[in-house]
């Protein structure tokens, strides 16, 4: 399947609620990331992502929900940032008990991501990590947090997404040929970052 087909199945995915992985982000080094639009992020797809992705379990906004959310970048500056743009940790205010369990965080990026949400609606510390873009998608910045709601919104699944680095079982970060049989038992579909960026670029064009 070439990187065109791949994509147009990965966003038909992303449009049913499903989770895909993203690869080709220019910041991270080739690390790779599961990814789910956060309109369906239910108990049961943050559980997959800590199961099979292992890394941080992040929230990607925009800067106006960031700002309705009452939420700032932890470090603005460029020189010491790992390429992800981290906000504060966050929990929903209510309805969670420990806030870790897969349940506590879906609701927490549920309760994030409603419409008219705003920094009464979230309590920090907390155990979702919000990520916030950069306003121009992959345009401005080509990396995962930007693609997955670049790929959300022409999904027509909403502008938020959560995201889950991958490893491998011995702890190093993942590559897409690690992840084969991962992505064949699961029925993953792979959207690379490079083709969102250049359909972006045809539709400016």
């Amino acid at each position: 399947m070439n990187s065109a087909t791949a994509f147009d199945q990965a966003l038909a995915d992303i449009a049913a609620g499903r989770i895909v992985v993203l690869t080709g982000d220019r910041l991270r080094g080739g690390d790779i990331d599961l990814m789910i639009a956060a309109r369906a992020a239910t108990p049961e797809a943050i559980n997959f992502m800590a199961t099979h992705g292992r890394g941080l379990i992040c929230l990607a906004v925009t800067p106006e929900r960031a700002a309705a959310l009452g939420l700032t970048l932890i470090n603005p500056g460029t020189h010491r940032q790992t390429g992800r743009p981290f906000a504060r940790s966050i929990e929903a205010a209510s309805g969670v008990s420990t806030g870790i369990s897969a349940a506590d965080r879906a609701r927490t990026v549920q309760v994030a991501i409603a419409d008219g949400a705003s920094a009464d609606d979230i309590h920090s510390p907390g155990h979702v990590f919000p990520l916030i873009a950069q306003a121009g998608g992959v345009l401005a910045r080509a990396s995962a947090v930007e693609a997955s709601i670049d790929l959300a919104r022409m999904a027509g699944a909403g502008d938020a997404a959560v995201i889950c680095s991958i490893m491998r079982d011995d702890g190093e970060m993942a590559r897409i040929d690690d992840i084969g049989d991962l992505l064949q038992g699961h029925g993953i579909a792979v959207a690379e970052i490079g083709e969102l960026i250049a359909r972006r670029e045809a539709e400016r064009a």
